[in-house]
């Protein structure tokens, strides 16, 4: 059986393990580890897959800003979910959709202030198939790199409709 944990109670380098397995060493050269920069996952919308004792997947969130390009425009600050990852030999059973709705359901009951704007980069078709994501409102947004702006998606009512810029968001406390 596999039992949902928050990310805390898992080490750090086992995590990355199974991040370097899902995605490839090479992953801190994307768009959305820059986006990550300075800040720390925010552990009560955090979680782990954990089998037989052995971490199989994970999901972290993020906390972001989307600062509009108005003058006199507020930040808005905003939760980046993601990675998702799943060992390769889990993958196909339902961890990650598991580790996905945890995370939503954690952010929609309030455990982190502020994070009720969601975005990530992923899959179109199955992010807004099962999780609601769109890219209706991101074509204007600008990342700290590269990003196929179809792959750039977004949920919740407070998710901005305006020209900005996505970054990271560091805080003192989560």
């Amino acid at each position: 059986m596999i039992e949902l944990v928050p990310i805390g109670d898992v080490e750090p380098e086992a995590v990355e393990q199974l991040l370097d397995r899902a995605f490839g060493t090479d992953r801190h050269r994307r768009t959305a580890y820059a986006l990550r920069s300075g800040t720390v996952a925010l552990p009560r919308i955090s979680f782990a897959a954990i089998h037989n004792g052995s971490l199989v997947g994970t999901i972290q969130c993020w906390p972001i800003w989307f600062v509009p390009d108005l003058p006199d425009g507020e930040r808005v600050p905003m939760t980046l979910m993601g990675p998702v990852a799943v060992t390769p030999a889990y993958q196909q059973e339902g961890i990650g959709r598991r580790l996905m709705n945890a995370a939503l359901d954690a952010n929609e009951a309030g455990m982190v202030p502020g994070s009720a704007a969601l975005m990530l980069i992923g899959d179109p078709e199955y992010y807004a198939r099962f999780f609601g994501f769109s890219a209706e409102r991101t074509a204007a947004w600008r990342l700290p790199g590269p990003v196929e702006r179809h792959r750039l998606l977004a949920r919740g009512l407070s998710v901005p409709d305006a020209s900005g810029t996505i970054m990271p968001r560091a805080l003192t406390n989560s």
